[in-house]
């Protein structure tokens, strides 16, 4: 991603995919871990074809702007919606669904104190700001931790019990080759899956590529994300070797937001994100120690404001695009999903368009595509 395609992403295995993968693929659908992995493996060569056959990049621009700005913006809905719920300030609820957590819990009061630090930083325009709103809000974690608030809770920093570990796991390494058999024994099974996986890594990243593209300045004067086809090229073969190497679809990871929102424009905050990651394995208990769901809550609050930014240049005035955006945006949160917020969006752009007597001014792509995207929300197909 940092070497070829030039873009400042960092790639991992996709939060949506990976639910996908297990509670529908392995449990729902009684499918085993290898089988899983073999179904991942299929839908990433196929996402590569997609890729080379240009036919994504077509896909990408059969979208239209406006749609484009809400999808960034339902993005950053959904990073702050993230935070939010991973630091405990918004929390299930049988009754509604969710609602607000204890304020007064360490894990949400931590990050209440962050989110406030980082905003101050912002508004006063500090150069990275996000970046040292997490390191201090990891250090007032500790000190907590250490004065016997939180101790114990998941979501509360604490010092490392050690500091490096060198001990490594290789046996889901290669485990896709023993799930061939049993994925190609069951071919509606086969379908199933792999369409399913390709659907949401498809629209997922695509959502993800658009507005990131955008949030680093990589526009045309068309509109268009320049150089977006590398960065669909890269995405794709991480897929791949994220099969081979035993987890589910790699994929542009949206909270490269973050390091988008401290400065990063280029490659090389790629490669340095990559880099990190692999020293990451050994100081594997430090980062997990330090840098908890309360610590990034800000980062992906501000984030979020970033973002949304955007949603200036929506067109407003149009009833269609402003229904659309609004469907675009609740969806994605209330649905927890980029692809399914995505699909929402197009479906209401596409009706409220054809009710406005404008349907030859929609392209056959947008026709197709508002075919596919109801039948896998109605059918699940």
């Amino acid at each position: 991603m940092g070497l070829v395609a030039k873009y400042p992403l960092g790639l991992a295995p996709g939060m949506g995919l990976n639910a996908l993968f297990t509670y529908t693929i392995i449990l729902e659908m009684g499918n085993t871990w290898e089988t899983a992995l073999s179904a991942v493996f299929v839908a990433s060569v196929l996402f590569l074809i997609i890729t080379l056959s240009g036919l994504r990049e077509a896909i990408l621009n059969i979208i239209p702007v406006d749609l484009k700005l809400g999808i960034g913006a339902g993005i950053g809905f959904f990073l702050a919606f993230l935070g939010l719920k991973g630091a405990g300030i918004i929390v299930a609820d049988p009754s509604t669904l969710v609602a607000m957590g204890n304020l007064l819990s360490a894990p949400a009061l931590l990050a209440l104190i962050g989110i406030l630090i980082t905003l101050i930083f912002h508004v006063q325009k500090v150069p990275a700001a996000v970046f040292f709103g997490m390191v201090m809000t990891a250090i007032i974690g500790v000190v907590f931790t250490f004065l016997g608030f939180g101790t114990g809770d998941a979501m509360m920093p604490a010092i490392p019990s050690q500091w490096i570990s060198f001990s490594f796991d290789f046996s889901l390494f290669g485990g896709f080759l023993r799930g061939f058999g049993q994925l190609f024994s069951n071919i509606p099974n086969l379908i199933m899956m792999v369409f399913s996986l390709l659907f949401v890594t498809f629209f997922d990243t695509t959502g993800t590529l658009i507005s990131l593209g955008r949030q680093c300045g990589f526009i045309d004067e068309d509109g268009q994300a320049v150089g977006i086809e590398k960065a669909f090229l890269s995405d794709a073969v991480g897929g791949i070797i994220g099969s081979v190497c035993g987890t589910s679809t790699v994929t542009a990871f949206v909270e490269s937001a973050t390091g988008i929102g401290l400065g990063a424009k280029t490659g090389l905050a790629a490669v340095v994100t990559g880099m990190l990651f692999i020293l990451s394995i050994f100081f594997a208990p430090v980062v997990l120690s330090l840098f908890t769901s309360s610590v990034t809550a800000a980062a992906l609050m501000i984030v979020g404001v970033l973002m949304m930014a955007q949603l200036k240049d929506v067109h407003w005035d149009d009833v269609v695009v402003t229904s659309s955006v609004f469907m675009t945006i609740i969806m994605m949160i209330l649905a927890y999903s980029i692809s399914l917020g995505i699909a929402w969006g197009f479906l209401t752009y596409a009706v409220g368009t054809i009710a406005t007597g404008k349907f030859k001014e929609m392209s056959w792509g947008i026709y197709v595509l508002v075919i596919i995207f109801g039948l896998y929300l109605f059918f699940g197909l």
